[in-house]
């Protein structure tokens, strides 16, 4: 556990960023490279449930659980920033202290999303890299969370598995490469991208033999 200083605060990259580039590395580069975005029914939904969630001066507790909500994450190991949504904090024999609270308790990071399970990590690996990000803000070991969907009104635990926390290292390292180096990865049309809101500035089918958004817009307008 600990801090190891891998970046520093102006390398650091958006936490919420690992789960556009674990649904597609090219989505991921259009808004954080390119600075491209639009909206759609999903993410406008995404924005009303979190700003439901998210009121950082809301701090609920008991005596057996203490909730944070809108916490400010930060990580030096993978070079990320961000918040995590709600943090439960249970009591326990081990786990680290909390201001003006007796006892031990452990963090267990809660994100919440509008729709249902995905059929891949991507929801998995973001709130695996706010666990990790909260060892290394609290020096602890955070084994396990729950991402809760409002589609289906009901959370899905989430074990912080050593698998998970490796492909976390290996989005963060590229995603910080791709960045560093200004790279747009190619596009690739997969099903998924009927349901981006970035489909048609990226424009898959149209942009083979394209990289970067802008460089097929000027071509196209000339």
């Amino acid at each position: 556990m600990g801090k190891n200083i891998n970046y520093s605060e102006d390398e650091f990259l958006l936490l919420s960023g690992i789960q556009h580039f674990a649904f597609c590395p090219r989505q991921w580069a259009l808004i954080h490279i390119e600075q491209q975005w639009t909206e759609n029914v999903k993410t406008i939904e995404g924005q009303h449930l979190h700003e439901r969630v998210d009121d950082p001066f809301s701090k609920d507790s008991s005596k057996e659980l203490v909730i944070w909500r809108s916490l400010n994450l930060i990580s030096y190991n993978l070079g990320l920033t961000g918040r995590a949504d709600v943090v439960e904090f249970k009591r326990s024999n081990t786990g680290i202290r909390l201001p003006r609270k007796a006892g031990k308790w452990i963090p267990y990071p809660v994100e919440y999303k509008r729709g249902k399970p995905k059929p891949d990590a991507r929801d998995e690996v973001q709130l695996c890299a706010q666990a990790m990000s909260m060892e290394e803000m609290f020096d602890t070991k955070i084994l396990e969370g729950a991402l809760y969907y409002g589609e289906i009104r009901r959370r899905t635990v989430v074990q912080i598995t050593s698998e998970l926390r490796s492909q976390v290292e290996e989005y963060a390292n590229e995603m910080h490469r791709l960045f560093e180096q200004g790279i747009t990865p190619a596009p690739v049309y997969k099903s998924h991208c009927k349901s981006c809101s970035l489909v048609e500035i990226c424009l898959p089918k149209q942009m083979r033999g394209f990289k970067s958004a802008n460089n097929y817009l000027k071509t196209e307008l000339l």
